[in-house]
């Protein structure tokens, strides 16, 4: 059967939907992990030791184990125990914490190699420990982080394709709703696959100008 794109035209707006959504978990869910990245460092850092030791399970739990499995332990465990969470938020939270554990060791190893000085510096102006962490080492520390944790970021756009099992309707789905109609897989594929490289290719130039402005504070 030879390849027949002009089914994909009207199916454009749905794929362009599911586009819009694969965004807009990416964004959620990126804010998530890095919010949680910062928090898990911290804890894992300076934390009590009755509070480092469930954290530390935590990140060994989510970096020992795939991300899909890790969503249906979330999706279908949480429901099993009564707790019915809308499958996007579930999904959204899941992803966000995957990448969160790995946003954390980032973290931690920037936190590390902030000058010692700038700390000492800030308690003699008066500053305690958190303000200190709050205002000199943590915003310096996520300056040196900008790449990697960029990196991250579009790792992350490229794993959001997993929510679809949760019939979350991002890209994929919607690419697969579109074959349900017309069953023509390859031509939605490729399509789908154009529309991530253009949200991938946005996501860079933004990412980009963001370390190009780090360069600058710096």
């Amino acid at each position: 059967m030879s390849l027949d794109f002009t089914v994909v035209p009207a199916f454009l707006g749905t794929i362009a939907i599911g586009g819009l959504w694969t965004i807009v978990i990416t964004l959620l869910s990126a804010a998530i992990s890095l919010a949680g990245g910062i928090g898990f460092a911290l804890i894992l850092l300076y934390g009590h030791p009755l509070i480092r030791l469930p954290v530390r399970f935590v990140v060994f739990l989510f970096m020992g184990t795939p991300l899909l499995l890790q969503l249906f332990m979330i999706y279908y465990g949480l429901s099993q125990l009564g707790v019915n969470l809308p499958a996007f938020w579930t999904g959204v939270a899941g992803l966000g914490l995957h990448y969160a554990v790995y946003n954390a060791d980032i973290i931690k190893a920037t936190i590390r190699n902030v000058d010692v000085g700038q700390s000492e510096a800030a308690r003699t102006l008066g500053f305690g420990r958190i303000a200190t962490l709050r205002y000199f080492v943590v915003p310096q520390a996520l300056l040196n982080a900008v790449p990697q944790l960029g990196n991250n970021m579009i790792i992350l756009l490229k794993d959001s394709a997993l929510l679809s099992v949760l019939g979350i309707t991002e890209l994929v789905l919607a690419s697969q709703l579109a074959i349900s109609r017309t069953f023509r897989p390859f031509e939605f594929y490729i399509t789908a696959a154009a529309f991530y490289y253009v949200i991938n290719l946005a996501m860079e130039f933004a990412l980009r100008w963001v370390a190009a402005k780090t360069e600058e504070i710096r």
